[in-house]
């Protein structure tokens, strides 16, 4: 059985978090290790997504597993993406709440493209793509901007957007966020 991985924290001072990171040249069963790796890491934190930066390996591999959701299918399935590339995205624009298993106990608004193309490989090597709406493609923005060396507080120009997770603002509208958000990856 894989073993589960250390998760990289910003406070932790890693650079490994802020650099981009390499492109895989070669799907081998060590990739596929730690694809399994990142998969129960992930789930055992408890995630939604995460990039391989984030268990301290500079390669340009993500996990993501929405919750399952009826309203969704895209829910509930795990996917597991090399190279991981945006090649489409909507003009729309929605503002939602993040959170990161790097930057524990900080949450904060986003705004994510509605929906995405991602181009990439599974983890056999077959070329893929998936348009992913939503939470799923929010996901998929925030794991690859992990790629690239990019937290998602960098997205967040108004510090009020930004809040101790144990210190949930009052303004925030309860009907378009969750009680509980998930922490993305």
């Amino acid at each position: 059985m894989a073993s589960v991985r250390d998760i990289v924290l910003v406070s932790q001072g890693n650079a490994v978090l802020r650099e981009k990171a390499k492109k895989v040249q070669k799907i081998d069963p060590s990739l596929q290790r730690l694809i399994d790796d990142m998969t129960l890491t992930m789930r055992e934190a408890p995630g939604v997504g995460l990039a391989a930066p984030q268990v301290n390996v500079g390669l340009r591999v993500i996990v993501a597993e929405a919750p399952r959701d009826e309203d969704d299918p895209q829910s509930g399935r795990l996917y597991a993406v090399v190279n991981p590339e945006i090649v489409k995205a909507s003009p729309e624009m929605e503002e939602g709440e993040e959170g990161c298993l790097s930057i524990l106990g900080w949450n904060g608004l986003v705004n994510r493209h509605v929906w995405v193309v991602v181009k990439g490989f599974d983890r056999e090597g077959r070329e893929f793509r998936i348009r992913a709406r939503d939470y799923v493609a929010r996901i998929f923005q925030h794991e690859i901007d992990h790629l690239n060396g990019i937290l998602f507080t960098d997205h967040i120009t108004d510090r009020k957007k930004l809040w101790k997770s144990d210190e949930r603002p009052d303004w925030l509208d309860e009907s378009e966020a969750a009680d509980e958000p998930e922490v993305v990856g």
